[in-house]
C-alpha cells in the first residue's frame, strides 16, 4: 500500500464484524494491523488498546476495535486517544449500529457503511415542532421495549433531529443523548430515558 492510498481512521457500521476485520487486515497489508475483536468491548479491552497505541511505530499501524456491544465506560476512556492519536496510529471501529457508540465517539471519526442487516428506524415525529401529546403517544407505543430496541430508537431520534429535521443540537441536548446511552447501559427504564430525550426538544423551539 503506497502513501497515497493510506486508509484513514474511521467507524465502520457493519453486522459482519469478523469478516470485515479479515477484509481490512488483508487490504491494509503490509501495514501492521492489531485487532481487538470482542463480543462485548469492556474497560480492560480499552486499557489494552491504549497500551498498544503508545507502542511507537515508524510506519502506520492500524488498531481495529470490533464488538457487538461497546460499553460506555470503555468508550469514554478512549475519547482523548481517538481525538489525539499517537504518531502513525489509525483507529478503525467496527460496530453493528451507530446507536452502540456514544455521540462523542461518533464525532471523532468519519462513519462508513458496511454490511448491515437493518436500517435506521423511521420516526414520524417532527422534533422541531414536537408537542406534549405526541410525546405521551410515542412513549405509550414504546412502553414495553427492551434495552437494545431503545438504543435503536435513540439512534433514530438522533438521525431524525440532525438529518431529517436539520436541527443544530444544543450542548445540553448532545449531553442528553450521551446520558441516555449510559442510562440504558445501567438498565434504566427505556421509557423514562426516551421521555428525557423527547422533552429536551420541547423547550428548544
Amino acid at each position: 500500500m503506497s502513501a497515497h492510498d493510506k486508509v484513514q481512521g474511521h467507524i465502520l457500521i457493519s453486522t459482519r464484524i469478523e469478516s470485515e476485520f479479515e477484509r481490512l487486515e488483508s487490504e491494509l497489508k503490509p501495514n501492521r494491523v492489531v485487532g481487538f475483536i470482542r463480543e462485548k468491548f469492556l474497560i480492560e479491552d480499552a486499557k489494552a488498546v491504549v497500551a498498544e497505541a503508545y507502542i511507537s511505530e515508524s510506519q502506520t499501524k492500524y488498531i481495529i476495535l470490533g464488538a457487538l456491544e461497546f460499553n460506555s465506560v470503555s468508550q469514554n476512556s478512549l475519547l482523548k486517544l481517538l481525538e489525539e492519536p499517537p504518531r502513525n496510529i489509525e483507529f478503525i471501529i467496527i460496530s453493528p449500529t451507530k446507536s452502540g457508540l456514544l455521540p462523542t465517539v461518533r464525532s471523532r471519526l468519519p462513519i462508513r457503511k458496511g454490511t448491515v442487516t437493518h436500517e435506521v428506524l423511521p420516526i414520524e415525529i417532527n422534533l422541531a415542532k414536537i408537542e406534549y401529546a405526541q410525546i405521551f403517544s410515542f412513549l405509550k407505543e414504546n412502553s414495553r421495549i427492551k434495552k437494545n430496541e431503545a438504543k435503536s430508537l435513540l439512534e433514530a431520534l438522533y438521525y431524525r433531529a440532525t438529518v431529517v429535521d436539520m436541527l443544530i443540537l444544543s450542548s445540553s441536548q448532545l449531553e442528553n443523548f450521551d446520558k441516555a446511552y449510559r442510562l440504558l447501559e445501567l438498565n434504566s427504564r427505556p421509557q423514562s430515558v426516551l421521555g428525557m430525550i423527547l422533552m429536551s426538544f420541547v423547550g428548544e423551539k
